[in-house]
């Protein structure tokens, strides 16, 4: 074991707030404190590191992520800038003779904000890409297009969910995306690789990956695992695994478990109880605003939540769902009502269910999820990306219901559990963006600050993961070391209310500071460590962490 001495710089630490130095011992905090301290702690034993006025905070837990399928995507055609048909075309065309062979693969389309929403057919993408078999997901991978020679490949005509021109969902959409992320062993290695040196270039020490049968199989979620384990090769973002699985009973549970190729966190994740709202397939109590023929799609019933809530309960193990809309959310709490009532409330409470997105909340639902202490996994970028009086969520429900969507404030405020995510794909790894979205809420009553925000992506992350050490996403003796380092323009408190400001911002509130996120470029990450391992360091950070 080694001592590296951090110093001449700030750390984000609740032990002291005022902290400018911190010393780790091989792989836990030993000690933070002043820089007169650190002078005097100083010794021959230690390696020394200057912050230069860098920033050290604990490192960053992704909530809700899918790791392969963000591999995957960084290495795609990239169509968020589309913004129509034609650029769609254009793009896939350009990218169809550079790239190698196989199924061409494209990401992060997004029509709904195109002042022509016509989306390119099948055969179309044939026309660009010389009959090529092209594959398009969705920004919110919920549904995506297809080429002609791809739907004839996986026989689509006869699956529900193909339109018959391109555009796939549902089990159409599963046989599409599975036909063409076929990977061999070296090549899902290798793209799971790139999404995790992502991550660490980021900040992130640990990623919840919602491993589901129809996004990939048990063996994809085991190999990801190992690559992130403590005792792999090359140092890496730790995964947190969970297995999206519906089981009806204790026993079932059991055997689904045994059967797994790796020890997961819970049977939760990404259990589809509804689909997404930029597709449409949500499940409203109320039809869409600009489609009124359709309030979306129920996936599940309550008796099978019921049932799924029970049987986890009755295992101390986690369980949860995918929930976007209203209706749905009205499944999920009635199932949670039942099964307690089957099983008791302290079994319910002690299992850590989880339930992710959960955008739509009345208060009744908010009252129930408290009342059983359920974390809620939120996405706080999406109300920066879709958010607003002429954003997709007002486009699909109207700016009245829009408004409501993603109430962090709310959920706070009723002492539901909350952590935070990307949802990477479908947003980027981008952990200062996302606590600028919490902080900048569209709506006023949904803002937090960015303290809260902050701590929902860092301590309650692994507390969401029943982390066993209690010190995890915190800087102080004894605690993980677990930490990025982050060259900033400058340090304050940001709140969602602005009045507060005035005092919050002075020292001898001892509040500790985090980086100002209203200067038009994020904080960069100088250099990743966990648990004394690092995972990343910029060019020129001035020195690494030593290799455990």
């Amino acid at each position: 074991m080694s001592l590296t001495l951090y110093r001449n710089g700030s750390v984000y630490s609740a032990v002291d707030p005022l902290a400018t130095a911190m010393l780790v011992d091989g792989d836990v905090v030993a000690w933070v404190g002043s820089e007169h301290a650190a002078t005097s702690l100083l010794d021959s034993r230690m390696r020394e590191v200057d912050l230069a006025g860098a920033l050290v905070t604990p490192g960053f837990v992704d909530s809700h992520a899918h790791i392969t399928e963000t591999g995957l995507a960084m290495e795609s055609v990239d169509l968020a800038a589309a913004r129509s048909a034609k650029d769609v075309l254009d793009l896939v065309a350009a990218a169809s003779g550079s790239a190698v062979d196989g199924v061409l693969l494209g990401h992060g389309w997004d029509n709904s904000m195109w002042q022509d929403t016509r989306l390119p057919s099948a055969v179309e993408l044939d026309n660009a890409t010389s009959g090529r078999e092209v594959y398009l997901a969705r920004v919110d991978v919920h549904s995506g297009l297809v080429s002609a020679a791809l739907a004839l490949r996986c026989s689509l005509a006869n699956v529900a969910g193909w339109d018959g021109d391109g555009l796939v969902s549902g089990a159409a959409h599963s046989a599409a995306r599975d036909a063409a992320r076929s990977l061999t062993p070296e090549r899902r290695e290798a793209v799971q690789r790139t999404a995790l040196r992502h991550a660490a270039a980021n900040g992130y020490v640990a990623l919840a990956e919602m491993a589901a049968p129809h996004v990939g199989s048990p063996a994809d979620l085991a190999a990801l695992v190992a690559l992130g384990a403590s005792d792999a090769t090359e140092a890496l973002p730790e995964v947190l695994p969970y297995w999206g699985q519906l089981v009806s009973s204790a026993s079932e549970a059991r055997e689904l478990l045994a059967s797994l190729d790796v020890d997961v966190l819970g049977l939760a994740g990404d259990i589809n109880i509804d689909g997404s709202l930029g597709s449409r397939s949500a499940l409203l109590r109320q039809p869409y605003a600009d489609a009124p023929e359709t309030s979306g799609t129920a996936h599940l019933t309550v008796e099978q939540v019921t049932d799924h809530f029970a049987a986890t309960s009755e295992l101390g193990l986690t369980g949860g769902f995918h929930v976007i809309g209203d209706g749905a959310m009205a499944i999920a709490v009635e199932g949670l009502e039942r099964a307690a009532q089957r099983v008791g409330i302290d079994l319910i409470r002690a299992a850590g269910h989880r339930l992710e997105h959960a955008e739509m909340v009345d208060d009744a639902a908010m009252e129930i999820l408290a009342k059983y202490s359920v974390t809620v996994s939120v996405q706080p970028a999406f109300d920066a990306q879709w958010g607003g009086a002429d954003g997709m969520y007002a486009r699909r429900l109207g700016v009245e219901r829009a408004s409501e969507l993603n109430p962090l404030g709310r959920f706070y405020a009723a002492g539901v559990p909350l952590c935070f995510g990307s949802d990477t794909p479908v947003t980027p790894l981008n952990p200062w963006a996302s606590v600028r979205a919490a902080l900048n809420h569209h709506t006023r009553e949904a803002r937090i600050s960015a303290r809260a925000a902050f701590i929902g992506h860092t301590r309650a992350g692994w507390r969401a993961a029943k982390a066993a050490d209690p010190f995890h996403g915190q800087l102080g003796p004894g605690a993980p070391a677990s930490f990025a380092v982050w060259d900033v323009e400058q340090l304050m408190v940001q709140v969602a209310d602005e009045r507060v400001q005035s005092w919050s911002t002075d020292p001898r509130a001892r509040t500790p500071l985090l980086p100002a996120l209203d200067t038009g470029s994020d904080p960069r990450c100088l250099q990743t460590v966990h648990r004394g391992r690092e995972l990343y360091a910029a060019a020129d950070f001035p020195s690494a962490a030593p290799t455990l």
